[in-house]
């Protein structure tokens, strides 16, 4: 659900109404907050806590308490006078300064982790001292520490309503909104202020929600745990789905070899990989030991064999323009479209009203602009809404805020992922494991949800250890750690 600030206020409003306080809100708010900012941050460090007199800054003390619980030396920041802060925030600060251990200019070195509480959603226009100072603050101690910026609800600066940003708007590595997402943070101009984005869930505030406003959604893991069942012990392969990739050509072997072994490690019970005899020796040599690999000398023998769902595209080539199309128009089965099997399929775009199977196109914004040229004038909203409108097809435009649509479906927005994905490779991945996702009974849509939360989880466990950086994150790395995306989907991480 997506709300815009007012209609955030109005939903505390009805709570306040019926009898819950604005202190248990605070409380439960500061308590996620703390405990997101333990799953992306999890060695302990020191915290700048940059509150303002609202509401809040009261919600970043009540998360400052709970992180000095857990050892983090904090480093309080208030933005205004004492004297002019709210009743509530002056009595979140008072229970603070009793409960924490350490307060105040504490620890030494480096600041590592920030929070943003210095302005509510109740805020708008341009930044004003001495709150533009406090954000200009924050940019620096990113710069200059490498400080992980925690904003909370919306980065200071950024419009609630409309996603535009001051100048001086605070750069957020993850932002932590509370409740529900606002509608700002989902503008195509937020994405470089807002981060990695959470939604903090509030049970006094979803119970009196309006399921009219679920036309719009972002993917939680709270909407698509539900669609990830433990299975059966005794599962055989049989049921977890048969996969036949069409991928590869000379000189790029590896995005074949990628999207097959990210599909086994995705959970597909069989996988195949078609290739050209020419590449046969190279692909067979290089694929993973689970994946079979079989030359085809042209891809309508595919249509032959026996698949539950096919995908098509990576690293394909464009001599085989025809065949592509031909596959894509008559397969039966459902079918992930990618790369250049969608800029194969640009030229010929009236094939997605034709198809016997299912589609899910999975285009970068460049393969979006070839597949349809007036998405290059509009919202990339707007784009995935113009396309599901006139093609029966889901549509996965990826990015670092990835949109997935389909007609008589809610626009879903992906909030998980990293910098480091700017490289190549990642879409395969993303190709091998919505395949196997839809080959185990997801219906395109969710599979498309499910992959791109699941692949932006695993990048994001790549680095947290340490072990990688965004400049070596590499799409192998993200497959090693699909597994553990899928238990932290599972176990409702953030």
């Amino acid at each position: 659900m997506i709300v815009t600030p007012a209609e955030m206020k109005a939903l505390e409003g009805k709570a306040f109404a019926d009898g819950m306080s604005a202190e248990a809100l605070m409380e439960n708010a500061g308590a996620q907050i703390a405990a997101a900012v333990r799953q992306f941050s999890p060695a302990v460090g020191k915290c700048a806590v940059f509150f303002g007199k609202g509401h809040n800054g009261g919600d970043a003390l009540v998360a400052a308490r709970h992180l000095a619980a857990h050892g983090f030396a904090i480093d309080l920041r208030p933005a205004f006078p004492e004297e002019t802060w709210s009743e509530l925030t002056t009595r979140k600060h008072r229970e603070f300064r009793a409960a924490a251990a350490t307060c105040g200019a504490a620890g030494d070195g480096r600041v590592h982790v920030v929070l943003d509480g210095l302005l509510g959603i109740g805020r708008g226009g341009a930044l004003r001292e001495p709150v533009r100072s406090a954000a200009g603050e924050i940019n620096r101690l990113r710069k200059a520490d490498c400080a992980l910026v925690f904003a909370i609800d919306l980065p200071t600066g950024l419009d609630g309503e409309t996603g535009a940003a001051d100048a001086d708007c605070v750069v957020a590595d993850h932002t932590l909104t509370v409740g529900f997402a606002k509608r700002g943070l989902l503008a195509d101009g937020a994405t470089h202020f807002t981060g990695r984005l959470s939604v903090l869930p509030l049970a006094a505030l979803t119970a009196r929600a309006d399921p009219a406003h679920l036309a719009d959604s972002v993917a939680t893991p709270q909407l698509l745990a539900a669609l990830l069942p433990r299975r059966s012990f005794d599962t055989h392969k049989g049921e977890c789905g048969r996969v036949g990739i069409a991928a590869g050509s000379l000189g790029l072997t590896g995005a074949a070899v990628m999207t097959a072994e990210a599909c086994v490690h995705a959970g597909a019970g069989l996988v195949t990989l078609y290739v050209t005899p020419d590449i046969y020796p190279i692909v067979a040599a290089r694929s993973a030991p689970e994946v079979m690999v079989k030359p085809v000398g042209a891809l309508e023998e595919i249509l032959d064999a026996r698949h539950d769902v096919l995908a098509i595209g990576p690293g394909l080539g464009g001599s085989r323009g025809e065949e592509v199309l031909a596959l894509i128009e008559r397969a039966h089965q459902p079918m992930i479209v990618d790369a250049d099997a969608l800029n194969i399929l640009a030229g010929r775009i009236a094939t997605l009203d034709r198809c016997r199977g299912l589609r899910l196109l999975t285009p970068h914004p460049g393969e979006m602009a070839r597949l349809e040229p007036a998405s290059t004038t509009r919202t990339r909203r707007g784009a995935v809404e113009a396309f599901t409108a006139r093609f029966p097809s889901t549509l996965l435009l990826k990015g670092a805020r990835t949109l997935v649509g389909e007609r008589g479906f809610p626009l879903s927005y992906n909030p998980t992922g990293h910098p480091g994905m700017a490289t190549g490779g990642m879409g395969d991945v993303l190709t091998g494991v919505c395949a196997a996702l839809a080959a185990q009974g997801h219906k395109l849509y969710d599979a498309a949800r499910l992959g791109a939360w699941l692949c932006g989880r695993a990048a994001e466990l790549a680095v947290a250890g340490g072990a990688e950086s965004e400049e070596s994150l590499s799409a192998t790395h993200v497959i090693a750690r699909l597994g553990e995306a899928f238990e932290n989907l599972r176990a409702g991480c953030w």
